[in-house]
């Protein structure tokens, strides 16, 4: 899944999670208007690659950039973990907001 993960995984089996995912993070990116660029500077990323990584189901975000891709992508923080993950079945890691807070 995008979001950093306690559960072991081969490579495969996370894309493979991880890809639908990605898909909903385009969906929500391009409904905003955003290009991977804007949305990696809105979240406090590097460069756009991890934006382009992440819609093609590679890659995580890091826990500590779950709150600004929310506001980002206008959600609710446990809203936009909640959708981001539903996708793929995938539960957030442990220490992201949404699991602390059992969503």
């Amino acid at each position: 899944m995008l979001l950093a993960s306690n559960r072991k995984l081969s490579s495969g089996a996370a894309h493979e999670l991880r890809t639908p995912a990605g898909a909903r993070l385009r969906e929500l990116r391009e409904s905003r208007g955003l290009t991977q660029r804007q949305l990696a500077h809105m979240v406090g990323l590097e460069t756009y690659s991890i934006i382009a990584q992440l819609e093609s189901g590679y890659g995580r975000i890091p826990p500590e950039r779950h709150a600004a891709l929310a506001q980002a992508l206008g959600l609710a923080e446990p809203e936009a973990l909640t959708r981001l993950l539903s996708d793929a079945g995938h539960r957030p890691a442990r220490g992201s907001r949404a699991a602390s807070t059992g969503r």
